[in-house]
């Protein structure tokens, strides 16, 4: 059988047209690992809450934050976890070393259930983010409260200042 020249140009289009379809369903699988992947590589790193009216000390220090419960120590208030418990003028007035409603709060997010096993020795750990203008006795009260709440393991937020 033969062809017309006009009639193998029109076979070989039609031919060239089956294989130029692109299977898209595997591109978005591709790109839904992809974003899964980098998603579950950023969560390594621990991200503090970011309060304007704290400001951080600056330290070299090079260890990596864990994930603990925060305290937020501002010069007006205390903060926990996101949950305002106590005005820092009120504790001042106070010649208590241990601040009631700071405990409570800390007693009762330290009786959550630990999930992971990993996560055990964390339940006894706890960061204060204490603004560098605080007075240290608040500070020794929010330690002192902290420890009587069962949390030995504290640790202080700093921003970390590079050496040139």
């Amino acid at each position: 059988m033969n062809l017309t020249p006009l009639q193998k140009r029109a076979a070989r289009k039609e031919r060239n047209k089956q294989q130029l379809d692109l299977n898209l369903v595997s591109l978005i699988d591709i790109f839904t690992i992809l974003i899964f992947f980098l998603l579950s590589a950023a969560t390594e790193v621990e991200t503090l809450p970011s309060y304007r009216a704290v400001k951080l000390p600056e330290s070299i220090a090079e260890t990596v934050p864990r994930q603990t419960i925060v305290v937020v120590v501002s010069g007006s208030e205390i903060v926990v976890d996101g949950r305002k418990v106590a005005d820092v003028a009120d504790v001042m007035k106070t010649g208590d070393d241990v601040i009631p409603t700071l405990k409570a709060e800390l007693e009762l997010l330290s009786k959550r259930q630990v999930i992971r096993e990993k996560n055990e020795a964390l339940k006894a750990a706890i960061t204060i983010m204490g603004d560098k203008d605080i007075p240290y006795r608040l500070l020794r009260k929010v330690m002192v409260t902290s420890a009587r709440a069962n949390f030995t393991e504290v640790s202080f937020a700093v921003r970390q200042r590079f050496e040139v």
